[in-house]
C-alpha cells in the first residue's frame, strides 16, 4: 500500500448534490484538506464539467466530496478513459446513500474521512467490468422478475442543476433503488462461471449475487435456488467470468436498478481501482 504525505496536491470535486444536502458537512471537509494540503476545490454544476474537472487534473488525486454515485461516476468515466489503473482516488461521504463507500472502508464523518485523504493509504481492490462498459464496485444482485420490475419506477423529474445528473444515470442505465419490494415470482437464468454452467433454465432461482474481491483475483458467486419445503442449499462458484443470461432481468449494483437486459457478462479485474483509507483498514 502507498502511504500519501501532505504535501500532495489534491484536486477536491464537490459534488452538487452533496452540497444540497449536507452543506455543513461540505464545507467541513473543504476546510479540513485546504487545512493539510495544496488542494484545488472545484464545484461542477452538471456531469459534463464533472468529466472535464476530473479529465483536467494533471498531477493532483482527485478527491470525491459526495455519495455512492459520484464514486461511481469517477471510476465509470476513468474506467472509460482508460485511466483508472493510475489514479488513486480518495473520498469524503456526504449525501443519502454512502453504503458502498463505508463498505469499501471510507470513514463515516467528514472530519474523519478528510483525515483520511490525508493521512491515508492506498487500498487496491477488484472491479467488476460489464460487457457494456459499466462498472460494478460493491456486491452485484439479481433479484426476481416482479419483485425488480416494482423497484423501478419512473424517475421524478430533477429540478435545475439536478437535470443533467439525472441524464447521466439514465446514460448508465442505472435507478436509485427504492424500499424493497414484496417478493415476486423465481427468475429462470442461466449463470456461467468462467464457461461452465452453474444453474440453467430449468432451475428457478430466487437470487443471483456476485461479488469481487475473493481469492486470487476471483468474483464469488452465489444462486439461491427456489426453495420448495426445506430451504434448499445456495449454489456457490468462483471465477473471472459470470455470464447470467435468460428473460428480461434487472440487476442491482452499487446502490441502483440497471437493466432490463437478456445477456450481461461480468470480468474481474484484479486490482483494477485503488482507493485511500486508513492506514489502520
Amino acid at each position: 500500500m502507498a502511504t500519501f504525505a501532505r504535501s500532495d496536491q489534491l484536486l477536491v470535486i464537490i459534488d452538487p448534490a452533496a452540497r444540497e444536502t449536507d452543506g455543513e458537512s461540505v464545507r467541513i471537509a473543504k476546510d479540513v484538506l485546504s487545512a493539510g494540503a495544496a488542494a484545488k476545490v472545484c464545484m461542477p454544476e452538471g456531469p459534463e464539467e464533472f468529466a472535464r474537472v476530473l479529465s483536467r487534473r494533471g498531477s493532483r488525486r482527485p478527491v470525491v466530496v459526495g455519495d455512492d454515485g459520484a464514486l461511481v461516476r469517477a471510476v465509470t468515466f476513468l474506467h472509460r478513459r482508460r485511466e483508472l489503473a493510475d489514479c488513486v482516488l480518495a473520498m469524503v461521504p456526504v449525501g443519502g446513500t454512502l453504503g458502498v463507500a463505508h463498505a469499501l472502508g471510507v470513514p463515516s464523518g467528514a472530519v474523519a474521512a478528510a483525515r483520511a485523504v490525508l493521512d491515508g493509504v492506498e487500498r487496491r481492490m477488484d472491479l467488476l467490468v460489464d460487457d457494456s462498459d459499466g462498472v460494478v464496485l460493491g456486491a452485484l444482485r439479481i433479484p426476481p422478475l416482479a419483485a425488480a420490475a416494482s423497484e423501478a419506477p419512473e424517475p421524478v423529474p430533477a429540478r435545475g442543476w439536478l437535470r443533467p445528473y439525472q441524464n447521466l444515470v439514465r446514460s448508465l442505465s442505472v435507478r436509485p433503488a427504492p424500499a424493497p419490494a414484496v417478493p415476486g415470482p423465481p427468475a429462470r437464468l442461466r449463470v456461467e462461471v468462467d464457461g461452465e454452467t452453474v444453474v440453467d433454465l430449468d432451475q428457478p432461482v430466487e437470487g443471483i449475487s456476485v461479488t469481487p474481491g475473493g481469492h486470487d483475483g476471483l468474483a464469488e458467486v452465489e444462486v439461491r435456488p427456489l426453495s420448495v419445503g426445506a430451504e434448499a442449499t445456495p449454489v456457490r462458484a468462483a471465477g473471472r467470468t459470470v455470464t447470467v443470461a435468460g428473460p428480461d432481468f434487472r440487476y442491482r449494483a452499487d446502490g441502483g436498478l440497471a437493466g432490463p437486459v437478456r445477456r450481461r457478462t461480468w470480468r474481474v479485474v484484479e486490482g483494477g481501482w485503488g482507493l485511500t483509507v486508513p492506514g489502520s483498514s
